[in-house]
């Protein structure tokens, strides 16, 4: 184990780059398990509500139409099928 010297001005400008992270996290709004239409287009990156729909239909990504003209999308079932198309690199 080491010893670390700073210059106070050093330490304080390191505690406050912390502070300010722990903040931001904290204040951060929590991220919605269901988004609309267009989170979900722009999460998969298409322009067409046709291919979001065909996505629903083929079973790739889950939903949810809690009425008739709304529906939903399962963010970690997009981010899933994002994940599972990914190539590795060489």
């Amino acid at each position: 184990m080491g010893i670390v010297v700073l210059e106070d001005s050093a330490l304080d400008d390191f505690v406050l780059r912390i502070v300010t992270e722990i903040r931001q996290q904290l204040n951060a709004k929590p991220r919605d398990k269901w988004i609309d239409g267009d989170e979900a287009m722009q999460m998969l990156r298409i322009k067409s509500k046709t291919t979001l729909q065909k996505f629903r239909d083929e079973g790739k990504i889950r939903f949810s139409q809690p009425e008739p003209r709304i529906i939903l999308y399962d963010r970690d079932s997009i981010e899933a099928f994002i994940e599972k198309h990914a190539k590795d690199t060489f």
